[in-house]
Order: structure tokens, then sequence, then C-alpha cells
């Protein structure tokens, strides 16, 4: 049972005992009436408190921080305007699965629908996007509920709660230390685990060893559930071909002799057989339908969730956490005796060819010329170090094209925008991914410019906060694509400016250098890796760097997951 600081004499102080007590390391957030006293009570307690500039990044950098920690990321708001700005990072954590709390201030319990200072109903605003939402009963129901909260989040399928905290709790002034010690709550233990029906998991085996084109999709559901060491085994045992969803990447190396990342299409329409672990048949997986799967492939799911088992396509359902049922798949499969070797030769000898011409794209050009995606990330990729780099990457292109180029050998070491394709998310993934790792990693987010717009001001956060992180901008002038300077000037003058024009040449490094940062500003392959290097080298400040590139002008948007066969009418 826990035992909660005896010398509390405010709600305030309560609230911040019992996150201490619950293992809350750092809260993300904005202070302001009233909760300025809860982040200054927490501080107090020996919790940090990273505060942002919006609280849309701030709750962005919680979940992050819960998917990295496999513990509830914590964001502190106040009411009204800065609970529905962080209604994003609940959406972001309910769609990614990722544990999250968040905890607000509201007004005076006696002032509800009174017209009070920022008054909302934030319970109900906040409960379609939550697991859990509650408001106390009285301040000694506290604890209990931010118990409850905590628990809820990383419980089963995990995702987001949220607590309200009045005002009046807030600032309430405790006297009576006997109701201190009335209050035992326990620590929140990590979930239970449970394995899957026996008869499920002996189905799995048999549609596996019969399968002569086996697929194994890792998806970020296994980066979570920490299982590399079991899918390492079972890969291992079986020498199936796998493939990472995009923050699946690194649970097992890219560089594996069975990761079959560049030849995705190929692997996905010839699998007869597919075991999805932690992976959702969603659009990043095309809901399983074909022309992109065999009409006739046969899918078994490992998920915690028994919702999501069988949603778009039928599925073999193993229910359970993943670390246990695939160690019961590889106790019980052995090899698969009618592998088809010509269909993993032929998978391996296409990621030979894809990976041969993405090399090859990235050298074209003299060392001179104006930059392409594919140039600026070759050298940054031959710039960065191969371990130990944490990649945050988002934007449309900047991500798509990226993710061909940056190998993760680690797991949890590549995040993007997700399942929701959730743009702004880049700041505070950085901000919370690092201060996660700490100084044994760094931090670099390579992000296109449209996507850094949305929170750039975080960089001051950063700066403030003493982490290191490096932020590439690649820089097109556009949302997808942009005009050069005299594109734009005569689009302006005629009236026919693109929507998804964004001025040309915008000197993004002069915010981090306004902001006490430093930055630089570079047009092709011998400026940017000079700029890398001396980035690298600047190991407690937060660096960012502007890499122009070819804007692209007005080409048509063509992105391989929105293309579309044509269905024959019913």
């Amino acid at each position: 049972m826990s035992t909660l600081d005896p010398v509390i004499s405010s709600g305030a102080e309560l609230i911040a005992s019992t996150l201490k007590t619950q293992g809350v390391e750092v809260i993300f957030g904005i202070v302001g009436i009233p909760v300025v006293e809860v982040a200054e009570a927490c501080v107090s307690a020996g919790i940090r408190f990273i505060g942002f500039r919006n609280e849309q990044s701030a709750a962005y950098a919680a979940s992050v921080y819960g998917f990295l920690s496999g513990r509830p990321g914590v964001c502190l708001s106040v009411g009204g305007p800065g609970v529905v700005h962080a209604l994003a990072g609940l959406l972001n954590s309910k769609i990614n699965c990722w544990p999250l709390v968040l905890l607000s201030g509201s007004c005076d319990t006696d002032q509800v629908d009174k017209g009070a200072f920022q008054e909302l109903d934030q319970v109900e605003a906040c409960r379609q996007y939550c697991k859990y939402a509650a408001r106390p009963s009285s301040v000694e129901q506290i604890p209990f509920v931010i118990e409850k909260a905590l628990r809820t989040a990383f419980y089963g399928r995990p995702g987001a709660t949220y607590v309200d905290l009045p005002a009046d709790f807030i600032q309430y002034p405790i006297r009576n230390k006997q109701v201190l010690e009335s209050i035992q709550v326990p620590k929140v233990a990590n979930p239970p685990k449970s394995m899957a029906d026996q008869s499920n998991i002996n189905q799995a085996v048999e549609l596996l060893k019969n399968a002569k084109n086996p697929l194994i999709v890792i998806g970020k559901g296994a980066a979570y559930a920490r299982a590399e060491k079991e899918i390492g085994q079972l890969v291992e045992k079986t020498k199936a071909p796998f493939l990472p969803t995009p923050m699946g990447k690194g649970v097992l190396s890219d560089t594996h002799p069975l990761c079959v990342s560049a030849a995705r299409s190929k692997a996905l329409k010839e699998a007869d057989v597919v075991l999805l672990i932690g992976a959702r048949l969603n659009w990043i997986l095309h809901f399983g339908d074909s022309p992109r799967w065999s009409p006739n492939v046969k899918f078994i799911q490992i998920d915690i969730a028994p919702e999501e088992l069988g949603n778009n396509k039928y599925t073999l359902p193993l229910l359970g956490d993943i670390q246990l049922v695939v160690s019961q798949l590889s106790h019980a499969i052995g090899n698969l005796p009618h592998l088809n070797s010509t269909y993993v030769s032929g998978l391996l000898d296409k990621v030979k060819v894809n990976a041969e011409k993405i090399k090859q794209s990235g050298s074209k050009g003299s060392d001179d010329a104006i930059l392409n995606y594919q140039t600026a990330f070759s050298v940054i990729k031959n710039t960065l170090p191969e371990k130990d780099i944490v990649y945050v990457s988002e934007g449309a292109n900047t991500m798509d094209i990226g993710r061909s180029f940056f190998d993760v050998s680690e797991p949890r070491h590549r995040l993007d925008a997700g399942t929701g394709a959730t743009m702004g998310v880049g700041m505070g993934y950085a901000i919370g991914a690092q201060s996660y790792y700490g100084s044994s990693k760094r931090v670099v987010s390579i992000v296109g410019d449209s996507a850094f717009g949305f929170s750039a001001m975080e960089l001051e956060t950063a700066i403030r906060s003493k982490l290191p992180l490096l932020i590439i901008v690649i820089n097109n002038n556009g949302i997808y694509h942009g005009l050069t300077d005299d594109e734009y000037q005569a689009s302006q003058n005629d009236g026919t400016l693109p929507t998804t024009a964004l001025s040309p040449e915008t000197r993004y490094e002069m915010i981090s250098q306004a902001c006490g940062g430093k930055g630089w500003f570079v047009k092709n392959r011998v400026e940017l890796a000079a700029a890398v290097k001396e980035a690298l080298d600047a190991k407690d400040q937060t660096c960012v760097i502007n890499v122009l590139i070819a804007p692209g002008g007005r080409s048509k948007l063509d992105f391989a997951w929105m293309q579309k066969e044509s269905k024959a009418r019913l």
C-alpha cells in the first residue's frame, strides 16, 4: 500500500503526492489558473515539469512518453480552451493505443452552470476520446480517481484517460491529518498478462506449417509490448520473412536478412498466411483487401484487444499479451516444412534491387546542386551515427520518402505521424522522446516545413528545458509541393497561388537562434553534411537545420497509400 506525504497541506499537494507515489517522473503541460499550484507542488515533490507553449504539443509529448515508457504519460492543463487544445493529444492516444492521463483544472464546484471562468463540461468533452473520464466527488477521492485513471490508461488496450480537478479542490486546505492517514491507495502495478487460447494456438501453428508463402507483420503494438526478444526467436526458428509497419521498425533490425521492408508491395501480394503481431488491418495495411493482398490470404492476429480481432477481415484470433503469445507460438511451431524458398529468395532479391535504387537516387547530382528529398536524406543518413539515434519523422513526402532511407536497428527508435496521420506531432514527440531517453540517445526530428509550422514555437520549450534536439526541416516551400520564388511571385500577382504554397525560403532556423539555440540554413550536400556534423557536436543545445530542397512546383499529388483500385459494382 502506498503512503502519502504526511505534511500535505492542500489539495494541490495531495495531487502531487499521489502522482509521486504512483511513480510519475515527468509531467508535460501549461500552467495557469487554477493549476499553477499543482505544477509547483509536483516540482516540490521531485517531479519534473516541462512547460510547453501549446497544450496540443504537451499532450502529444505525454502520449509518446507513454508509448516509450510503457507507463502512462501525464499532461497538465488549465480548463476550458486548455482542455480543448489537449483533446488532440487524447485523440492521438486513442487512435495509436498509447497510455496518457490528462489532468485539467476546472471551475469551483459551487460555480458550475453559472458561467464561471473558462467553464466547460470537461468530463463530457473528453469522454468520447477516453477510456475513463471523471471528476472526484471530494478532495479525499482525488488519490483514488487518479489511481484509476493511471491504471485504466495502460491496462488492457492502452489509451487516454481524464481527471477533472476543480479549483476549490486544488486550493482546499488540509488540516485534519487523520484524513490523510485514512487514504491508502495501492501503487498501480504493471498490467496482468494473459496467454492465448491453446486451441487457437494449435490452429495458428497448423496454418503456418502449411503455408508456402508466410509473412510476419510487426506493428507498433509489438514495439510497445517490448516483444523484440520473443519475435526474434520466432523469426529465427521459422525463417519466415517479416515486414515492420512504420513504427514497428527496429523491433527487429531493418538490416536483418529476413526483413522485406524494401519489397513491401511484393510481400503483401504474394503472402498466403500472414501473422499480424500488434498490427491492425486498417488503412496502413490496406484493410487486408485485394489487390494489395492476395484474395486468398489468411490472417492470424495477435492483439490484446478482443474488439480489434477480426476487424475488416476474418482473422484467426490470438488474444493475449504479445510477449506470451509469441512465446507460445515459438514453443509449439518448430520449422515451416512447406516454406517456399523461391518465394523468400524472390523477396530478398527484390529488396536488393529496390535498396540499390534508393541508394542511386540519393547519389544523383553534383555536390553544389539543389537538393531533393533523396539527396538530402542520403547525406543525413551517411552523416548520422548508426546507433543511439531516435528518429522522429513528420510530413507527407518527408515521412513517406524518408521511411525507406533510414534504417532502424533498435525498438522504439522511430516515431511518426502514426495511425491518425497526425500532423503537428513532431516537436511534442521530440521533446517527449528526449525527456524519456535522456543523454543516452540523440533525438533527430526530420520534418517537412508545413509539419514543422504546427509547433515551431516549442523550440523555446526545448531550449529552456535544455534538451539537445536536432531538428532538420526539409523545406520545399509548401504543403506536399511548393513553388520557386519566381513561380510564387507570379502566382501571387495573378491570384493563382496554390492552397498548398508556403512562403519561399522561410528562415526557420532563425526561430531557434532567436530562442537561444543554434541554426543553419543549407542548400547543398556540402553545407548539409557540415551542418549535421556541427549539430552533433553541440550535444547540449537544441539545433535546427533548415534544408532547402527543390520545391516540386504544381506536381500531381501521388502517394502509394492513396492509390485505389476500381471495384466491381454490386
